[in-house]
C-alpha cells in the first residue's frame, strides 16, 4: 500500500468525497483555484495525485484516512 505523509493524509481527509476518483477530481479543482504564492499546497496536491494515479477504489477504501495523529 502506498505510503502517505501526515500532510498528504490531512489534505486527503479535507477533500475526499469517499472515492479515489472523486478525490482526484476535487484535488484537481482545488489546484486550479490556487494563487501563484500557494506553491507548497500545489506541490502537496501534485504529490497526492501522483500517488493516487494507479490506485483503485478498493485500495482507496482500505486507507485509514482518519488515523489518530
Amino acid at each position: 500500500v502506498m505510503e502517505f505523509s501526515r500532510d498528504e493524509l490531512i489534505i486527503m481527509m479535507l477533500y475526499s468525497p469517499g472515492t479515489v476518483s472523486g478525490l482526484r477530481e476535487a484535488l484537481t479543482q482545488m489546484k486550479a483555484q490556487l494563487a501563484e504564492d500557494e506553491a507548497e499546497l500545489r506541490s502537496l496536491a501534485d504529490s497526492v495525485l501522483r500517488k493516487l494515479s494507479d490506485m483503485d477504489d478498493e485500495t482507496f477504501e482500505r486507507l485509514n484516512l482518519y488515523p489518530d495523529f
